[in-house]
């Protein structure tokens, strides 16, 4: 059992990439929301908040055999990207941005992700990406009503 939970935490191979994981984990997991259909809002946050619960607990887990938020776990990405993409339209100028402020701020950390680190066992690896996660989709959503409102674009 617990090395399908490293798999899970792991993403199979992509967590054992040699460069980036975090970067390869976000990217795949908006090219997959690239291809599935959008559910509705309320349908969408009760999903990450699920997902989110049970990241922590496959995260914690993981933790046991690799080590404190090792660096092939990137379950968390997954999460805190989806969340990036929440209300993201389905334009890829919007996606790629949704990619790069959430690398931004999950490495940056900053309104109190960094601290989070510290919760225990997979609480930790999962809260400090859904934080970065929400100051993405913030930040992009502010970009592109700016983006609407100087009238570059509809």
């Amino acid at each position: 059992m617990n090395r399908l939970l490293e798999m899970v935490a792991t993403l199979g191979p992509v967590g054992r990439a040699p460069l980036a994981p975090a970067t390869i984990a976000s990217a795949l997991t908006a090219l997959v929301a690239w291809f599935l259909p959008v559910p509705p809002l309320p349908i969408a946050i009760a999903a990450l908040a699920v997902g989110a619960v049970v990241a922590a607990w496959i995260c914690g887990r993981a933790e046991e055999r690799l080590g404190h938020d090792a660096h092939p776990i990137v379950l968390d990405e997954v999460i805190g990207q989806s969340i990036a993409l929440i209300a993201a339209p389905h334009w890829w100028p919007a996606y790629l941005a949704a990619v790069a402020l959430f690398r931004l701020f999950d490495i940056w950390k900053p309104f109190g992700a960094r601290e989070a680190q510290v919760l225990p066992g997979g609480i930790g690896v999962v809260v400090d990406d859904v934080i970065a996660g929400l100051t993405s989709c913030a930040f992009l959503q502010l970009g592109l009503w700016g983006a609407r409102r100087a009238g570059l674009f509809i």
